[in-house]
């Protein structure tokens, strides 16, 4: 049993309380999962710059000077220290090389997501002391999902929190149990994807990474996903511009929604969504099974 949030901002108002609507979403779903949690937040950058976001269990050590190294290195970076994690923010033309540079200049560090967009933060603890450990409610920005885990079937760690990022941008949260992940981890790592952990839910941000990297959308994606996973799962995904969910056939794991004009929220319950602005009047509903849900702030454009 986990739960799941999200929230996908269409009012530009409320972009500034991103941060803060999804920490309530979060903390009210602590008795779900109370062994991590962890939190992808979708905000601006400027152009032509990305951002990683590393963690490491010795930040002492592993983020001083890290700027100064990876100038050394050949990359000039900002570096934003938040508790066990930091935000490097590079050319967006060196993202492909940052990964082998800090394995070798900060090897015990691991990235928890890259892109132009994303942060993810994630720990083990209560979501009330993840939430004030990275300062998740002063951030902004167009969309974010969240995940607070009780661990079934793999280690209570950092790397086993939710949400799991395998491409730039994408993240995935999910609750429920895949049956085949094995076998499709092997066919993924034949075509070079590279895992972290033996968490199932890794392997379906995996898959949707691989697709998606065929030219699909996230909705196609998800779509395929339908006929490719099996197991139970609900699964809320983001991508730079988008939110997506979609549940398995059987949809025995719980999901509401609710959409106004100002945004679309996701929550395992609906106590999640309780205190969002509007949501009196808001359309609300169960997800469908096997139906996919897609917003894209491009495509709305």
């Amino acid at each position: 049993m986990c739960g799941i949030v999200g929230l996908f901002l269409k009012d530009k108002a409320l972009e500034p309380r991103l941060g803060d609507l999804l920490s309530d979403m979060l903390i009210t779903m602590t008795d779900r999962g109370p062994d991590s949690a962890g939190i992808a937040i979708y905000g601006g950058t400027a152009d032509g710059k990305a951002k990683v976001t590393i963690q490491s269990a010795d930040p002492a050590s592993d983020f001083a000077g890290l700027d100064a190294d990876l100038a050394k290195a050949g990359i000039d970076a900002a570096v934003t220290i938040k508790s066990t994690h930091a935000v490097i923010e590079i050319s967006a033309s060196r993202l492909g090389e940052i990964r082998a540079i800090l394995a070798e200049i900060r090897p015990n560090t691991r990235i928890m997501g890259s892109g132009e967009s994303v942060e993810i933060f994630k720990e083990i603890g209560l979501p009330k002391d993840v939430v004030s450990r990275f300062d998740v409610r002063s951030m902004g920005g167009t969309h974010g999902i969240g995940h607070t885990r009780m661990a079934t079937e793999s280690a209570v760690t950092t790397l086993g929190a939710h949400p799991f990022s395998t491409g730039a941008d994408q993240c995935l949260v999910h609750n429920g149990s895949l049956s085949n992940h094995n076998n499709l981890r092997r066919e993924l790592v034949r075509e070079g994807m590279s895992f972290e952990t033996q968490n199932d839910s890794e392997v379906a941000a995996a898959y949707l990474t691989a697709e998606m990297a065929k030219g699909k959308d996230l909705g196609q994606a998800l779509t395929g996903a339908l006929d490719d996973l099996d197991g139970f799962f609900t699964f809320v995904v983001g991508t730079k511009s988008g939110f997506g969910v979609v549940r398995d056939p059987i949809a025995c794991k719980p999901a509401v929604m609710a959409e106004t004009d100002q945004y679309v929220a996701f929550g395992s319950e609906y106590r999640a969504l309780v205190n969002l602005p509007g949501i009196e009047t808001a359309r609300v509903w169960e997800p469908e099974p096997a139906t996919v849900y897609f917003w894209d702030h491009e495509k709305a454009a």
